[in-house]
């Protein structure tokens, strides 16, 4: 594995394990744009190209993953109905507390048909 050239920046920067003492040892939270990263996206290893990183899981009324929450808020989906959803209703909640946001979040899915796990 090598550090992503423009990712030096970010790896050289540990405070993250402040907060997250078992994070991953590749990786950082920018501040100043409030994204995580891989350093080592480029070149990492099988296990991490395998896994799929999520806070949240969106799963539909079949079981299948619909969607996922990564990191605070940001919001991946593979599903097109979920996503017109997020886009009418999630994406409108005014909520600066995560936990609460979280929390109407997975009520209005729920409500969908949608299951969440943590």
């Amino acid at each position: 594995m090598v550090v992503d050239p423009d990712k030096i920046h970010l790896f050289e920067d540990r405070s993250i394990f402040e907060e997250l003492p078992e994070a991953c040892p590749f990786f950082r939270h920018d501040q100043k744009t409030g994204k995580a990263y891989c350093t080592v996206h480029l070149t990492r290893p099988d296990i991490c190209r395998e896994y799929a990183c999520w806070r949240l899981l969106i799963l539909d009324f079949r079981g299948r993953r619909a969607g996922r929450i990564m990191y605070q808020r940001y919001f991946i989906s593979d599903d097109t109905t979920l996503t017109q959803l997020w886009e009418q209703c999630i994406n409108k909640i005014d909520e600066s507390d995560d936990a609460v946001w979280e929390e109407e979040m997975i009520r209005i899915l729920t409500k969908a048909g949608y299951t969440i796990l943590r």
